[in-house]
């Protein structure tokens, strides 16, 4: 079963929004399997933005990551890493479409709520950052809703 790593950034977590981010997650069906709210060291974020090492913003990035707690999860399912990032929306919340959550709730681009995994390897990559091998807690739902329809 495919895992994708979210995380709700600073902002999504200061205005609240932690309820309602994961509402449509449970609601497209993925189960969640890792869970957690957490304040993150310089050292996990520069090990988590990495890639981004050589851009200009990296310092602020690393900055803003690591100004307030964020809420980290892992959610599993079928296509669960596009099926979360087309519910994500676009970076810059001006171009995400209505109905995304950077889409209703996004403000500006450096402060987009929240953070989906790319890609399988990518997904792999981050879950072991922030939640090791013993992190998870895989479970099978009792009633599964989608089959019912």
């Amino acid at each position: 079963m495919e895992k994708s790593f979210i995380m709700i950034k600073p902002d999504g977590v200061q205005r609240g929004l932690v309820g309602n981010i994961i509402s449509k997650f449970e609601a497209k069906g993925f189960t969640l399997v890792g869970l957690k709210q957490m304040s993150v060291s310089r050292e996990l974020a520069e090990a988590h933005y990495a890639v981004h090492k050589e851009r200009p913003f990296f310092g602020s990035l690393v900055d803003y990551i690591i100004s307030a707690p964020v809420v980290a999860m892992v959610w599993e399912g079928n296509g669960v890493i596009a099926s979360a990032r087309k519910l994500i929306g676009a970076t810059n919340p001006l171009e995400a479409e209505p109905g995304t959550i950077r889409g209703d709730y996004g403000i500006t681009i450096g402060r987009n709520l929240i953070h989906g995994s790319d890609a399988p390897e990518t997904a792999a990559s981050e879950i072991e950052l922030w939640f090791g091998e013993s992190g998870l807690c895989s479970w099978e739902p009792a009633l599964k809703p989608w089959l019912y329809e």
